[in-house]
């Protein structure tokens, strides 16, 4: 990192997103999970097996279904792999170590991006991949709540950390295709 990032304000304007995208995702989960699912990597709430429908909307254990139309319910799912699932059965102290890798490789790039679309688009893979992370030391599993369904058909199970990893992963392809960059005139 060199002086002229540190007066980029595209650096600081994707910290800032970088935070608010992490502390949406926390902010969520502490009002939405039972304190009592807390237990450092443990799993203590994940084991739920039935589905019913809840009393409060807070203090929710696993198991929890809200419908809200017919192809979106608010739920509460433990996810113990990483997206749609994948490596389901590594233990947690594996999955944590894959996740701080990426999330380390991902700063890196983050700091070293010279355009704006690609620091943002990194920064919001970062606050939503920390949340992740900490869910998994904090829960022992990932919690989701958004889930897209048609009829039998279940699409995703998603939280807000997964919206801004997502979001910032589309800016990135939109890096890559050259939308954000200065147009090249003929010479």
């Amino acid at each position: 990192m060199d002086r002229r990032s540190l007066t980029d304000p595209t650096f600081y304007f994707s910290l800032t997103m970088a935070v608010l995208a992490f502390g949406l995702d926390r902010a969520h989960k502490a009002y939405q999970v039972s304190a009592d699912c807390i237990s450092v990597g443990a799993a203590k709430c994940v084991e739920v097996l039935v589905s019913y429908v809840p009393f409060a909307m807070t203090g929710w254990r696993g198991g929890e279904i809200v419908r809200v139309t017919d192809f979106f319910d608010y739920v509460l799912v433990w996810n113990t792999g990483v997206s749609y699932g994948l490596l389901d059965g590594m233990p947690v102290w594996g999955l944590g170590a894959i996740m701080l890798v990426a999330i380390a490789a991902l700063s890196v790039w983050w700091v070293r991006a010279e355009t704006p679309l690609i620091r943002m688009g990194l920064a919001l893979c970062i606050g939503g991949a920390l949340s992740n992370a900490l869910d998994r030391l904090l829960y022992g599993a990932v919690a989701d709540f958004f889930h897209l369904h048609w009829g039998t058909w279940s699409f995703y199970i998603f939280n807000i950390a997964d919206v801004a990893i997502t979001f910032g992963v589309i800016l990135l392809i939109a890096d890559l295709i050259g939308i954000g960059r200065p147009s090249k005139s003929a010479a």
